[in-house]
């Protein structure tokens, strides 16, 4: 962790929105899952998500489906492998995926209430996001976050560094 001024001071507008717009052209996570179909139903009542798009192979796995969480794409299919495995097949994930929503106590209540492990409950952070981590029964761990505040990288600092003390 890096904590001091960040070149990003000048970069980033300052706006309170639930979803800051410098995350809104993020990187779009491909996962993995052992079962997508079932793994979209799960997401669409969990997370509230939207199917965009399914490419159905012969065999009925999917090889490519797309699905929006509040406005954020995630793509998905069925595992393939050991190049492309799902975290139940490897024995965990190096990757937790970061969804910023409008209301982070509510949908983590909703995705509890549908089976996600509750890995830490909503709370407010000194990154002025308000954020909840949920597992999925697919083995990926979810970060969902609400902007709360706007903050210079010298107020996130300063705030890391009295929290470390």
């Amino acid at each position: 962790m890096v904590i001091g001024n960040s070149h990003l001071e000048e970069a980033v507008p300052l706006t309170t929105t639930a979803i800051p717009e410098h995350y809104r052209d993020a990187v779009v996570a491909h996962i993995m899952v052992d079962g997508a179909t079932h793994a979209i139903d799960f997401y669409t009542r969990a997370f509230g998500a939207d199917e965009l798009f399914r490419l159905d192979g012969p065999d009925g796995r999917i090889v490519h489906a797309e699905i929006s969480i509040q406005g954020s794409t995630i793509m998905l299919g069925d595992a393939e492998g050991p190049l492309l495995g799902a975290p139940t097949a490897v024995g965990g994930t190096t990757v937790a995926l970061h969804v910023f929503v409008d209301d982070v106590d509510a949908l983590t209540r909703r995705a509890t209430a549908a089976g996600a492990e509750l890995l830490r409950p909503p709370a407010d952070q000194f990154h002025g996001d308000r954020t909840a981590m949920v597992k999925d029964p697919y083995g990926h761990v979810w970060v969902f976050l609400t902007h709360l505040e706007d903050l210079t990288p010298d107020e996130v600092a300063r705030r890391a560094r009295e929290l470390l003390r």
